[in-house]
């Protein structure tokens, strides 16, 4: 493990930690999005969850506060992400939920002896782990017997946003997200990424089986195109955004920004 990379990435996310929730409570398109990835978490049963990559804990104090007989953990490479979802854990009261600063490596130090029946991750941390195979290896080996993940990865394959940039003439924006490294969504800072299709999801993942995968922002414009939706009216957002989860888990669903992916051991 490259201590060195993780710093970079630790960084990162410390200077994003300073106005995030600010800037998440003015993004209706995060907030829809987000919402429906718990829906899939809130369908499983568990009482040992794991979340990775938590940021300032808006759905690990979610989840510890609607299933207080469950014991919630979570981890994130962010000492910053730490000190603020701690601060509400402490300020809630909140006893069956941890947290802990590190990589999915860690995990297993971190929380000793633990097993979770449910692992997710939201908006695509496992993104920026320097070796994703690996990285699923740990997650995989804290799973219980039958235990599920529900997975986010930002899409290799957004046409839709491939689209949008060529129009705005940004051929190199466009495709940057097909280069073996990526630099994150910041015009401004480099976050060492990488992005994943389909297929070598499914393959990292075996033998994990494979429940459901569903496309997000296909036609609903994705959280980042903030101009785009504020312009769109909201009866029109509501109608892109009923058409996104028809196709969701079509072929056509694998266009879309993210991707989620429901496995069970």
């Amino acid at each position: 493990m490259n201590e060195n990379y993780y710093e970079k990435v630790g960084d990162y996310y410390d200077k994003d930690a300073v106005d995030f929730e600010r800037r998440y409570w003015k993004n209706d398109a995060l907030q829809r999005i987000r919402q429906s990835f718990r829906e899939h978490v809130r369908r499983q049963p568990f009482e040992h969850i794991l979340e990775v990559g938590f940021g300032p804990g808006f759905d690990l104090v979610h989840f510890a506060q609607t299933f207080p007989q469950a014991q919630c953990y979570g981890i994130d490479i962010s000492a910053e992400m730490v000190r603020i979802a701690q601060d509400k854990i402490t300020e809630m009261s909140l006893s069956n939920a941890r947290v802990a600063q590190g990589s999915v490596e860690h995990i297993a130090d971190r929380f000793p002896e633990v097993r979770y029946d449910l692992i997710y991750v939201f908006f695509g941390a496992l993104n920026t782990v320097e070796d994703l195979p690996k990285a699923m290896e740990h997650l995989r080996a804290l799973l219980k017997p039958e235990g599920q993940m529900v997975l986010t990865f930002v899409n290799k394959y957004y046409v839709g946003g491939m689209l949008i940039e060529l129009l705005k003439l940004k051929p190199n924006f466009a495709f940057a997200r097909l280069k073996k490294v990526w630099g994150g969504y910041s015009p401004t800072q480099f976050l060492a990424s990488r992005c994943y299709g389909t297929s070598e999801i499914k393959r990292m993942a075996q033998p994990l089986k494979l429940v459901r995968q569903e496309g997000y922002s296909v036609f609903y414009p994705a959280w980042y195109y903030h101009k785009i939706h504020h312009m769109l009216p909201s009866k029109v957002k509501k109608i892109l955004w009923r058409w996104d989860r028809r196709i969701a888990s079509t072929r056509l669903g694998t266009l879309g920004e993210y991707m989620l992916y429901h496995f069970k051991a």
